[in-house]
């Protein structure tokens, strides 16, 4: 399969640049504080939406334990394949399918683990409302005998973003199709974090952050599936079970002996 370097490298530029806006957003403007302010009512204290249920038992409840099903399903599938390959999936849908079973497992893996390495507090835990802790933005320090709060990137949204790898079955032989998934999968895992938001479990650039890393990390399963796998064929590996390949040969045989005949 060929690999163009070119929209690899827009790519890499993309989430350079996007990795800084998020950054100046969270350094330099008091984005993350009006929109949590917007969402914590001053007159009782708290976030109205913070036990709602849609945002509560929907939201973080009910559509996490069905994302993480279909997680998990992708898996079964990319694994019963490299045991038992589906003999009507090409390269491209197999390719595909592996990107989409690896992101369901990485991306969420991956920011649980970053999270727990956070010193960046939720704002329910704030002082400003109604905690005990101090506000401290990204790239400042923590105060002295002020626990961290593993509260970034948001956990809640990876639970979705890892989807934007459905684009993968799109790409590169139908970019604009690839491109319309990969965004509204982006929204959708926005529209996670946005309720997690108003309910005072995150700031907007916890959200962001988790949406960088997916597809940071998705972009990376696609090379590794990829130009990485078309690297190992030079070197004479194939990534397609080798019952498949002598199905293959099997098939060409017999079809160029009817020809012949």
């Amino acid at each position: 399969m060929k690999i163009e370097t070119r929209p690899a490298v827009m790519a890499v530029a993309a989430l350079l640049w996007s990795a800084l806006l998020i950054l100046y957003i969270g350094n330099c403007t008091d984005i993350d504080i009006m929109l949590a302010d917007a969402a914590f009512d001053r007159l009782t204290h708290s976030f109205p939406m913070q036990h709602a249920w849609l945002a509560e038992q929907f939201n973080h409840v009910i559509l996490k334990a069905i994302l993480s099903a279909l997680g998990a399903f992708s898996v079964v599938l990319a694994l019963w394949d490299a045991v038992r390959p589906y003999r009507n999936w090409n390269d491209s849908r197999r390719i595909g399918m592996r990107v989409v079973a690896m992101s369901a497992v990485v991306v969420p893996s991956v920011i649980s683990l970053l999270k727990r390495t956070s010193t960046s507090h939720c704002p329910w835990d704030l002082q400003r409302y109604g905690g005990t802790e101090p506000y401290v933005r990204l790239l400042e320090l923590m105060p002295a005998g002020v626990s961290p709060g593993h509260c970034m990137p948001g956990g809640h949204a990876s639970s979705a973003l890892w989807l934007v790898a459905i684009a993968a079955f799109w790409w590169p032989h139908s970019k604009r199709r690839a491109i319309a998934v990969g965004a509204g999968m982006l929204l959708l895992g926005g529209a996670v974090g946005w309720l997690q938001q108003l309910r005072g479990a995150h700031f907007l650039t916890h959200t962001l952050w988790s949406a960088w890393i997916a597809c940071t990390l998705v972009f990376a399963i696609y090379m590794l599936n990829t130009k990485g796998l078309a690297w190992l064929r030079a070197v004479g590996y194939n990534s397609v079970p080798r019952s498949a390949q002598r199905r293959s040969e099997l098939s060409k045989a017999l079809s160029a002996e009817t020809t012949r005949g």
